[in-house]
């Protein structure tokens, strides 16, 4: 028998902070896929996973301040460089760059996770991180980040639409970097509490799905949220009940639900 209150006490921090990775990710997610870089998001949280994991190596806290900023740099670096593979995309591909990055970040973490202590739990969290475990001051300290960049987007919200969608005339090399940095800022304090599979999935499965029956980015952002926050609410409670992990429970209920559609495409299709 499970104590419903002691439940709900036990989950409400966790479940908030997945709202706010929805929200914030949904709206992103619509960005990476209209760009066309859809693994950006994996080639950027492995990069933030290399720093914190050199952070660690270095002697640091996984959760000090020091750790962060060593990740948020080392973000910021590769969000730098895509922006100059954008600039230069008829001689370099961007999407082969992001690849190259990723396979370097992710051969980099092993490399460095073998000389430390304790290893492959410390490669676990940076997978499918430990958001169960999150307290109210990570998720105050999260919405309060993640309010600055939604800030900025909104401020800049015209050119950076236009950037992404398609519809900028002029030079758009400022604007990739300043979409790819704030995105760099939220990468670096979703892979810390939620690991890099987690923050995939509020990523582009909101976004992929919603592409499928909606047109409109109103409508697409209304339609993931709404997503976001069902998949976050089913995978933290059934997780709980039957005592698996949070973090790759929710992974699942979220990757699972566009390969069920694309199965069952021709039977949807054929009724619409």
């Amino acid at each position: 028998m499970h104590n419903w209150s002691e439940a709900v006490t036990f989950l409400a921090a966790p479940f908030t902070m997945c709202l706010i990775l929805a929200g914030i990710h949904c709206y992103l997610g619509l960005h990476v896929l209209a760009r066309g870089v859809i693994f950006v998001d994996l080639s950027l949280a492995q990069v933030a996973a290399f720093g914190a994991t050199l952070a660690v190596f270095f002697g640091f806290d996984h959760h000090a301040p020091a750790t962060y900023f060593i990740s948020l740099g080392s973000t910021f670096c590769a969000a730098a460089l895509f922006a100059l593979a954008k600039r230069h995309e008829k001689i370099f591909s961007q999407e082969a760059i992001i690849g190259i990055v990723y396979a370097l970040a992710s051969a980099a973490v092993v490399l460095v996770v073998d000389k430390i202590a304790h290893g492959a739990e410390h490669i676990k969290d940076l997978l499918v991180g430990q958001v169960l475990w999150v307290t109210w001051n990570d998720v105050v300290k999260t919405a309060f980040i993640y309010g600055a960049v939604s800030a900025v987007h909104f401020a800049f919200r015209k050119p950076l639409l236009a950037v992404s969608f398609g519809r900028h005339n002029g030079r758009t090399g400022g604007w990739d970097f300043l979409f790819y940095a704030l995105f760099g800022v939220v990468i670096t304090s979703s892979v810390s509490l939620a690991g890099v599979l987690q923050v995939f999935a509020y990523l582009i499965v909101p976004a992929v799905v919603g592409s499928l029956f909606f047109e409109s980015i109103r409508a697409r952002l209304i339609f993931g949220w709404a997503l976001g926050f069902t998949l976050s609410f089913l995978g933290i409670v059934l997780s709980y009940l039957w005592d698996l992990p949070a973090g790759a429970f929710i992974v699942v209920c979220f990757a699972a639900l566009p390969v069920l559609l694309l199965l069952t495409s021709p039977l949807w299709r054929r009724r619409a």
